[in-house]
C-alpha cells in the first residue's frame, strides 16, 4: 500500500457568485421556451390582468413578448423584481396558503440569467412608465420609457448565455406547439381575461390561438378544444370531504389515441400530475380500452393548504395531503356523470359515418316542398307501380307497429346479421347488435355481482380444460363469485362444473382463457382497485354471452335490444370505447343526397 500524501491540497467550498446561481436555476424553471412564456404569462395573470398578449418568433428561441394591462410594476421595485426571491405575491410566512400562480420569486431573474431580458410596466397611477434591461445576468439602470399602462416583458436570444442549452431543443415547430400548449392551459384557467398567440417571424404576424373573454368555463373550453367538444362533454360538479370537481369530460367515444388531450388544474394552476392523470384513467377504465384516452377539463380545488404546489420549481407538479379522497372523488365523480349519460353516443360518430358517405362532388341542392306524411307516400308509391299490391320494403312487418317515440326508435330490419336499422321521429339508427349486447351483458353482470352474486348453472357434463402451470393459480382465485364452479382434475388441467346463467350456452374453455389473459395484462397495469379487475374479468366474461353477429333476430328480439339500451347506463359504447350505434338525423340525410 503507498503511504497517503498528507499534503494533498483539498477542494474549497466556496460560493457562487448571483449570475451562476440564476443560471442553475433556470435549468429548473425555463427548461424551454413555453417554459418562459408560461411564467410570463402567469405574472400577467397574477396582475389581474384582463388582456394578454404573447408575440414569438423562431419558436420563441430569438423573440417571447408578452403585453398585459395588469396593475404593472412601480419604478422604483423593477431592480428588485430582477433579484432572485423577490416576489410581491407572499410574505414567506406561510409557504402553503399560496393563492396566486407564482410565489418563487425565480422567474425574472432566471430568464434574465440566460437571455436578453427587457421589462418595460407603468404601476396604476403612476405618471409615467419605465424600462430595465438585462442581459446574461448584467442590469442596467432603469431609466423612464413610453406606455400607457400595464407591462411589456420582452425575452430576446433564449439560452444566448448558456448556449449548450440549444441544442436540446427540438425544431421550431414543436417549441411552437409547446407554447400554444401552454396558453390553452391557462386560457382554460382563466376565461374572464382574453389570449392572443401571434407568430412575428420574419416580421410577420400570424395569429396561431385567439380566446376573447368568457361569461363561462363552458364557453372557453368550447373555444380552446372546439365545438364538438362541447357537444360531447358531461359537466363534472362533485364534491368530497373538502375538495370540489368541477369541469368537463367527453362521451367515451369522443375518446383519442394518446392522453393530449388531458386537461387537469388544481386550485386553477395548470398542472401534471400523474396521480390525477392516473384517477381519470381508472374512472374510464370501464368504457375505454387501454389505448384509447379520455378528453377532459378538470378542475380540483380545495384549501390551499390541503395541497402543496411548491414541490418543483416548476410548479407543474403538486402533493396532496390525502391523496386517496381527491382519487376517489375523480373517479367517483366521473363515473357518476358517465352512468347519467345513458345510451348516449358522441355526435362525432355520426359525423364521421355521413362524412365517408358524402360523394366527393357536391350535389346542387334540390329544392322541394314540405316532406309528405308516410302515409300520402304509401299512397303515391301504389299510384306510381300499379302492378304492386304494397309499397316495396325491406322492413320486417310486426304485428303491432312499433313506436317510434324512444329515443332509439324502432327496429325496422336487420342487415347482413348484425346491424339494426331503426326509425325514429327524426331520422335512422343504426345499431351493432353485437357490441349492443356485449354492453347489456356487461352491466347485467355487474348488477348481479353487485346484488347478489352472480348466479352459477351446472353443466351437465363438466367441462375439462387444460391450463398448464396456471392451474395453481385459478384454484387459488375466488372464482364462485364470478358464476364459475372449478375443481383440479389432473396435473395442469381444471374441471369447470358451472358457468355463469346469464351466459346461457358458453365455452367454459373460452370463458377460463379470457380469464387467464385478463389476469396477465393485469400485471403490467396499474390498476386503481381490486374492483377494477373484477371488472375488467366480467368485461371479458360479457363477449360470451352477447347476441353474435350473423345470427338472425326477430323483431320484437331487436325492439327489445333498443328498449334496453335506452335503459341501460354506458349503452352508448361497447365494453371498449367503440360506439353501439350511429344516429343519423334526417336533415342530414337529405343533405347527402343534395335535398333540402
Amino acid at each position: 500500500m503507498g503511504v497517503p500524501d498528507h499534503h494533498m491540497i483539498l477542494p474549497r467550498i466556496r460560493q457562487l457568485d448571483e449570475g451562476a446561481v440564476n443560471r442553475i436555476a433556470a435549468g429548473e424553471v425555463v427548461e424551454r421556451p413555453a417554459s418562459a412564456v408560461k411564467e410570463l404569462v402567469e405574472n400577467a395573470l397574477d396582475a389581474q390582468a384582463t388582456r394578454v398578449t404573447i408575440d414569438i418568433a423562431d419558436g420563441g428561441r430569438t423573440l417571447i413578448r408578452v403585453t398585459d394591462d395588469g396593475h404593472g410594476i412601480d419604478a422604483n421595485d423593477l431592480p428588485l423584481a430582477l433579484s432572485r426571491h423577490a416576489t410581491s405575491k407572499i410574505d414567506g410566512s406561510d409557504l402553503l396558503n399560496i393563492h396566486s400562480f407564482g410565489f418563487r420569486g425565480e422567474a425574472l431573474p432566471s430568464l434574465g440569467a440566460v437571455g436578453r431580458l427587457t421589462i418595460t410596466s407603468r404601476a396604476t397611477g403612476a405618471s409615467e412608465a419605465a424600462t430595465i434591461h438585462v442581459n446574461g445576468g448584467r442590469i442596467a439602470p432603469a431609466r423612464p420609457a413610453a406606455l400607457r399602462g400595464g407591462t411589456v416583458v420582452e425575452l430576446r436570444d433564449l439560452f444566448h448565455a448558456t448556449p449548450a442549452r440549444l441544442k436540446f431543443l427540438k425544431s421550431e415547430r414543436s417549441e411552437t406547439m409547446a407554447v400554444g400548449d401552454a396558453i390553452r392551459r391557462l386560457a382554460m384557467a382563466e376565461p374572464s381575461v382574453a389570449f392572443t398567440l401571434r407568430d412575428v417571424s420574419e416580421g410577420g404576424d400570424r395569429v396561431l390561438f385567439r380566446a376573447d373573454a368568457c361569461a363561462s368555463l363552458a364557453d372557453r373550453l368550447a373555444t380552446v378544444l372546439g365545438r364538438d367538444f362541447a357537444e360531447n362533454a358531461l359537466s363534472i360538479d362533485a364534491e368530497r370531504e373538502g375538495f370540489r370537481l368541477t369541469g368537463h369530460a367527453a362521451l367515451p367515444t369522443y375518446s383519442r389515441g394518446n392522453a393530449v388531450h388531458q386537461y387537469l388544474f388544481v386550485n386553477g394552476r395548470p398542472v401534471r400530475d400523474r396521480m390525477l392523470t392516473g384517477a381519470l384513467r381508472g374512472a374510464y377504465m370501464d368504457v375505454l380500452a387501454r389505448d384509447r384516452h379520455a378528453v377532459a377539463a378538470l378542475f380540483v380545488t380545495c384549501d390551499p393548504v390541503l395541497v402543496d404546489c411548491n414541490v418543483h420549481p416548476a410548479k407543474t407538479e403538486v402533493r396532496f395531503r390525502d391523496a386517496g379522497i381527491v382519487r376517489g372523488l375523480i373517479v367517483s365523480g366521473l363515473r357518476h356523470a358517465l352512468a347519467g349519460a345513458g345510451h348516449r353516443a358522441s355526435t362525432t360518430v355520426a359525423d364521421a359515418t355521413l362524412g365517408a358517405m358524402r360523394a366527393e362532388r357536391p350535389m346542387a341542392p334540390v329544392y322541394q316542398m314540405d316532406r309528405p306524411s308516410s302515409a300520402a307516400r304509401a299512397t303515391s308509391y301504389t299510384a306510381q307501380m300499379p302492378g304492386f299490391a304494397e309499397t316495396p320494403s325491406a322492413r320486417y312487418e310486426p304485428e303491432e307497429d312499433p313506436t317510434e317515440d324512444g329515443p332509439l326508435g324502432a327496429a325496422r330490419a336487420q342487415l347482413h346479421e348484425n346491424w339494426i336499422v331503426a326509425q325514429t321521429a327524426t331520422g335512422m339508427v343504426i345499431v351493432d347488435q353485437h357490441a349492443a349486447h356485449e354492453r347489456l351483458v356487461y352491466e347485467r353482470l355487474k348488477r348481479e355481482m353487485r346484488d347478489h352474486g352472480i348466479r352459477a348453472q351446472a353443466l351437465l357434463i363438466p367441462e375439462v380444460v387444460d391450463v398448464g402451470a396456471q392451474a395453481d393459480r385459478l384454484l387459488s382465485l375466488d372464482l364462485a363469485q364470478f358464476g364459475l364452479a372449478i375443481e383440479a382434475f389432473g396435473p395442469g388441467t381444471i374441471a369447470v362444473r358451472e358457468t355463469p346463467a346469464i351466459l346461457g350456452q358458453c365455452s367454459a374453455k373460452a370463458l377460463i382463457t379470457d380469464i387467464l389473459e385478463e389476469l396477465e395484462d393485469d400485471e403490467d397495469a396499474d390498476p386503481l382497485s381490486l374492483q377494477s379487475r373484477v371488472d375488467a374479468i366480467l368485461s371479458r366474461m360479457a363477449c360470451h354471452g352477447s347476441i353474435r353477429s350473423g345470427r338472425r333476430m326477430t323483431g320484437p328480439e331487436m325492439n327489445a335490444l333498443l328498449r334496453e339500451m335506452e335503459a341501460t347506463p354506458h349503452s352508448g359504447q361497447c365494453n371498449h370505447g367503440r360506439p353501439t350505434y350511429v344516429e343519423l338525423p334526417l336533415s342530414d340525410i337529405e343533405r347527402l343526397f343534395g335535398r333540402t
